[in-house]
């Protein structure tokens, strides 16, 4: 199904935890979802979009290539065929398909030490990252792999791309100060310039600081205006006339304009496997920061998204990218926000903004050779610096102060150890908090408050319903590893307390399945049960739930009359040994 506007009534944003609607293609591929339908007065609001972008999206993917340690001129390149492939294949109408600072310093971080940076070789391993990426999502979207995004978590994606902001803000301070720094290691960085400080260049400062404030500036005060490209154009027009390089300021140097010659990347087979771990990390980033980013825009503006599609168009965009002779592109909140707060609404506005690009590279890379590289290095600083997102950080540890330690080991990890390591490390503790939450799931007792009320107290020896009865909440699905946190808190439940208990009613409403492991449990559990003369019983039971309990053979040993539907039918058949319950029963 196309991407279609809906009518503008309910909510503008997504709330917490709310994914945007979705539909499923009706085929395999279905192309230009995310430009039909084209009229007259959306081409013009999006060309004029697409122009802004470009405007304010050049001077950033220049700087992107020395994160990535590539050539300035692809730069260029990650923003023409790539955002042309995405607006073919995607869906999303809003999501910018280009360069993105966290894939370049994943990349940088395994490439360094295979190629020197900007060589022809590097540019070759680059190209083959982003083509084995675009393989890897070509697969992801073949074994409909997409519900991978789900598992990283916001939380350390926010530590992750925290320790990115640190990691790349130090790597560019060498040459925001005019000094060469030869470690690879961002405490290496860090101690290199503050040992050489009596070495700074003072003019690349001066240069460094006046571009880093102005930037800031712009973004703060006038958020629409191109700050970076007015700094870009402002460095280029002083240099050239005032003769930076020949007052020992580094330069750009000579650009080779032109559009990029397509090919495939010139390697051998043997340089494939040292790869395949950087591949599969920009994947992981493309597949969850891209997912996100199009969830959150298709949800503002009430549209439908089929995030197959988009894991073609990512794909077809990455083999865009490493046959164009660049490196890995990725979905960029950044940018789509930019291209969002230009009036932007469908892709027609990437493909805009790949027009301009085509006629920089066409006819005015020739004053590139004046640029300063400080000025790309404060460039790639303010990009570090939005990077550090603190106020989510702030919400993280106000609501979830596990979290937030979560989030700042994963930052400390990419600043300490590496990128590619963080992104790893990142999907294992988002992995790991899924399943410490079945691992050790709320339980409780119902028990009847002050007011008449049921409420759920902690399930601890003694606590009970009512004598004789326990009323017991799992919360989790019953697997091997929280099996014995089951089998021994029923245990304690039924042990010394001031009345027998003969009945245990396990409200299993949270208990979607059992497996062998947990099975074997409850087995031997019913047989302690019996043995002490209690009752085991289940309530709520759903119809998965009574699948899983016919295949272990569970109904015959707990038996079929003891499995309710319903807390009131089980309730019910304790109390015919009794008088009935006065209050009201919890849920239903």
């Amino acid at each position: 199904m196309s991407v279609q506007p809906t009518p503008p009534p309910g909510p503008d944003r997504l709330q917490s935890g709310q994914r945007a609607p979705q539909t499923r293609s009706g085929g395999w591929l279905r192309l230009f979802q995310g430009i039909r339908p084209v009229t007259r007065a959306g081409a013009a609001r999006d060309a004029l979009a697409g122009f802004q972008l470009a405007a304010m999206n050049i001077p950033q993917a220049l700087g992107y290539t020395k994160i990535a340690g590539m050539p300035v001129v692809t730069g260029f390149y990650t923003v023409l065929l790539p955002l042309l492939a995405f607006a073919v294949f995607g869906s999303s109408r809003y999501l910018v398909v280009s360069a993105d600072s966290a894939t370049a310093a994943i990349l940088a971080g395994k490439l360094e030490g295979m190629a020197p940076a900007a060589s022809a070789r590097y540019v070759a391993l680059a190209s083959t990252v982003a083509l084995l990426t675009a393989g890897f999502l070509l697969l992801a979207r073949i074994l409909k792999l997409g519900f991978l995004a789900d598992f990283l978590s916001q939380t350390v994606l926010t530590g992750f791309l925290t320790g990115v902001g640190f990691q790349v803000g130090i790597a560019v301070l060498g040459g925001m100060v005019g000094l060469e720094v030869h470690s690879n290691r961002t405490v290496g960085q860090l101690f290199e310039v503050f040992r050489s400080l009596p070495q700074v260049h003072l003019l690349t400062v001066v240069i460094s600081a006046v571009v880093v404030t102005g930037v800031f500036a712009f973004n703060r005060f006038a958020p629409k205006v191109p700050g970076t490209l007015i700094a870009v154009a402002g460095a280029i027009a002083v240099s050239a006339a005032w003769d930076f390089a020949g007052h020992g300021i580094t330069i750009v140097g000579p650009v080779v304009g032109g559009l990029p010659h397509l090919g495939l990347p010139d390697v051998h087979w043997k340089d494939i496997v040292p790869l395949l771990g950087v591949s599969g990390s920009c994947f992981v980033m493309i597949l969850a920061q891209s997912a996100a980013t199009a969830r959150f825009y298709a949800g503002h503006h009430h549209q439908r998204l089929d995030e197959s599609a988009d894991l073609v168009g990512l794909s077809a965009a990455n083999a865009a990218a490493a046959l164009s002779g660049t490196f890995v592109v990725d979905g960029s909140p950044t940018q789509t926000a930019m291209v969002e707060s230009s009036g932007g609404q469908s892709q027609l506005a990437q493909v805009a903004t790949a027009i301009a690009v085509a006629f920089v590279l066409l006819f005015l890379t020739k004053p590139l050779q004046y640029l300063p590289r400080c000025v790309l290095g404060a460039i790639v600083f303010f990009i570090a610096v939005r990077l550090i997102d603190v106020r989510g950080l702030r919400e993280i540890r106000r609501e979830s102060p596990g979290e937030y330690a979560l989030a700042l080991f994963t930052a400390a990890v990419v600043v300490l150890v590496g990128v590619e390591q963080g992104i790893v490390l990142a999907m294992v503790l988002s992995l790991l908090r899924v399943v410490r939450h079945s691992y050790r799931p709320h339980t409780g007792v119902f028990v009847v408050s002050k007011g008449d009320a049921w409420q759920l107290v902690p399930a601890v020896p003694g606590a009970a319903t009512e004598p004789g009865l326990v009323m017991y909440r799992f919360g989790a699905a019953l697997f091997y590893a929280n099996a014995s946190q089951f089998a021994e808190e029923i245990r304690g439940l039924v042990g010394p307390a001031p009345s027998p208990t003969r009945w245990l009613v396990v409200d299993a409403e949270a208990i979607t399945n059992v497996d062998y492991t947990a099975a074997r449990m409850v087995r031997q559990l019913q047989q302690e049960l019996v043995h002490c003369g209690v009752v085991l019983a289940l309530a709520r039971v759903s119809l998965s739930l009574k699948a899983d309990l016919d295949r272990h053979f569970l109904t015959g040993v707990i038996g079929p009359e003891r499995i309710f539907d319903r807390l009131h039918d089980a309730l019910a058949a304790f109390a015919e040994r009794k008088d009935p319950l006065p209050h009201p029963l919890p849920g239903r």
